[in-house]
């Protein structure tokens, strides 16, 4: 089992994480991200599982995560060996380059601010 796993409930969530992550794993649901993007702020985080300097930005922005008592932005995460095609489509759609690992904030359908590497800071997404 991976990082992610199904629940019950049929949404795929984080393995021992108190936080949800939706998977990005379809068009649809990039879809989905621009509607939900006009009613509040989404973070895309884009990984590569394989990636040691991915794993430990994503392990960076849980222990933020974790640690921040502000309002913060519905997460979806994207696994970028399996889903490639997607990170291209996220790329087209947001007009950002590809970058691994990347963050994206996405509001009111748009791309308004990334950063990727070491500069994943969630305070710039909240």
């Amino acid at each position: 089992m991976g990082l992610f796993s199904r629940s019950n409930s049929g949404s795929k969530n984080t393995k021992n994480s108190k936080s949800d992550w939706k998977i990005i794993d379809s068009s649809a649901v990039l879809e989905e991200i621009k509607e939900q993007s006009k009613r509040h702020k989404i973070l895309i985080f884009k990984h590569s599982t394989r990636c040691g300097v991915s794993s430990m930005a994503l392990n960076r922005l849980e222990r933020q995560w974790q640690a921040t008592s502000t309002e913060k932005p519905q997460r979806y995460f994207l696994d970028l060996l399996q889903y490639r095609n997607l990170s291209d489509e996220i790329a087209f759609i947001f007009s950002v380059s590809h970058q691994s690992p990347q963050a994206l904030l996405i509001k009111n359908g748009k791309c308004v601010f990334h950063a990727s590497h070491s500069m994943i800071d969630l305070a710039d997404f909240i």
